[in-house]
């Protein structure tokens, strides 16, 4: 097996599905959905594009991220491993929800009334006040660093058991992917999640108590893990199937929009969007390895600045939009020229912080999940 070989396309995607997370983020300031700084003028047009990059964009960072622990663990103990994932994720989480989340809490405060002053006044008095939405303390956009730091935790026994032994499971995936259609088995585990779970716990990314985040994001994240341990047969595997998986996206999501707009919520419609749902996720996480494994699977020094960039870029973009977001929400420039200043001044911004504070200052990168350079990992 090959999995010693760093795969370039997994940096690529991370850095590409990151970025787009910018424009995501930026697209919630005109959409109808609930955030926290909306736009004088609301889109509707928008929610199509968002709804689409909105059902794989979260779940295939958690199968990057499953298959970044299979690396991460081929040189490591389960404790060092542990503590590892600690520095890497929970510093980095607990030094934005200090300093990064709470101006994001300033504006929105700002803007429904319940705060008047200046942001020191706020930090100093009310900033770390009961949890939000009735408090004021969060981890906002953060979120992804402790669900992902818990995941570690609770899946490092079996992981490692699973890297240190030829088992059965691993062989049985791997003649289960090189089925045609094979690949496909590991929709049903996310259907049960999503059909029989999701009605029940809505999503709230506060950890303990938003158990179909949770359950359906775990279950990625263990894919990522089996699938990489496969080796060379998963990159078979999304090679083949990659047109298949194309046309199925493209009906999962067709079919999906076609119930938003026409059909009313019920039993039948509820398990049949759940499937359209997930069959249309995986089949979009499969496309983007099989092209990236294609045409993105090599280094550049563009990728070696980037995928080091996208941490501090994670933990300081939204920050940089909502404030920024405070100032055009009132104004009548329509949509464009908000949309650019916000994307230019989030990613522009968040380079300024990066190169020019966070990387000369060596003290700073561990407080923003930077590793040292030498070390390589996925």
């Amino acid at each position: 097996m090959k999995t010693t070989i760093r795969r370039y396309d997994l940096d690529w995607l991370r850095v590409i599905v990151f970025a787009l997370l910018i424009f995501y983020h930026v697209g919630m300031f005109f959409v109808p959905w609930g955030w926290h700084l909306k736009n004088n003028v609301i889109y509707d047009w928008l929610r199509w594009p968002m709804s689409f990059l909105n059902q794989w964009r979260l779940p295939i960072l958690f199968v990057i991220s499953g298959m970044g622990t299979y690396y991460a663990l081929g040189k490591r103990s389960m404790g060092k491993f542990v503590w590892e994932r600690f520095l890497r994720l929970g510093i980095p989480l607990l030094v934005g929800m200090f300093l990064i989340v709470p101006p994001q809490v300033y504006f929105e405060r700002l803007v429904d009334g319940t705060f008047t002053g200046s942001y020191w006044k706020y930090f100093t008095t009310i900033a770390f006040d009961g949890i939000y939405p009735e408090g004021n303390y969060s981890w906002h956009h953060l979120w992804f660093l402790p669900y992902l730091l818990v995941f570690s935790w609770i899946l490092a026994p079996l992981f490692i058991y699973l890297r240190k032994h030829q088992t059965r499971f691993i062989a049985w995936i791997k003649r289960l992917i090189q089925r045609t259609w094979g690949i496909y088995a590991f929709v049903i585990p996310l259907y049960f999640v999503e059909s029989l779970v999701e009605p029940f716990f809505p999503v709230t990314h506060a950890l303990v108590d938003d158990w179909f985040n949770f359950t359906f994001n775990i279950i990625l994240f263990f894919y990522g893990f089996v699938l990489i341990a496969t080796g060379d047969v998963f990159w078979q595997t999304v090679a083949n199937v990659k047109s298949k998986a194309l046309v199925l996206g493209v009906i999962g999501f067709s079919g999906q929009a076609i119930i938003w707009l026409y059909f009313e919520d019920g039993y039948v419609i509820h398990f049949t969007e759940a499937l359209l749902k997930v069959v249309n996720l995986w089949s979009w996480i499969l496309v983007l390895f099989a092209y990236a494994a294609q045409y993105l699977n090599k280094p550049s020094k563009g990728l070696a600045y980037a995928n080091r960039a996208v941490y501090p870029f994670y933990i300081l973009h939204q920050t940089i939009t909502v404030g920024i977001a405070y100032y055009l929400m009132d104004l009548s420039w329509g949509f464009l020229p908000k949309a650019i200043i916000l994307v230019i001044g989030t990613f522009g911004i968040s380079w300024l912080i990066y190169d020019l504070i966070i990387l000369r200052i060596p003290i700073l990168h561990p407080l923003f999940g930077l590793k040292p350079k030498h070390k390589k990992s996925i």
